[in-house]
């Protein structure tokens, strides 16, 4: 008797079923591009930063600070990028898992849904991320621009 047998109704509901993990795929990938413009904004940044630190500018304290800031910012997106990029291979792993299921006759159990779960998680996590690594972009853009009005004063 063979492993799996042909059901038409059968094959439509599986590929629903990889299809739906796409959505998640879709969700990821708008929010890793996203992760990984504001990794290039916060490195280009450092640069600058970077720049002005080595000319030994009067407020290199601020600078200093600046940096510790940036560099926390850049750490967060990290983060969030690989947290994102784990959650693509939990979809990716998902729609597999969900088709080697329904060639091995239902076997493998929880799996698919555990691996649909991880990459719900890392998809908050990283969501949980990039809100914290805002947050501190527009902390830092505030006390950026309180020290430059500082000092044009």
């Amino acid at each position: 008797m063979p492993l799996f047998t042909p059901d038409p109704a059968g094959h439509h509901a599986i590929l629903t079923a990889m299809l739906a993990p796409a959505f998640f795929l879709t969700a990821t990938a708008g929010l890793l591009a996203s992760a990984n413009a504001r990794l290039a904004r916060v490195v280009d940044r450092l640069r600058a930063l970077i720049v002005a630190w080595e000319r030994d500018a009067p407020d290199r304290a601020e600078r200093d600070a600046q940096i510790r800031r940036h560099r926390q910012r850049a750490h967060l997106v990290l983060r969030a990028c690989r947290l994102l990029y784990a959650g693509l291979a939990a979809f990716v792993g998902t729609s597999l898992a969900l088709a080697m299921d329904a060639l091995l006759g239902f076997r493998l159990g929880e799996l698919p849904t555990l691996l649909a779960v991880a990459g719900v998680l890392c998809l908050l996590a990283a969501s949980i991320a990039l809100g914290r690594e805002v947050s501190l972009a527009v902390t830092s853009f505030d006390l950026e621009l309180e020290h430059e009005l500082a000092r044009r004063r």
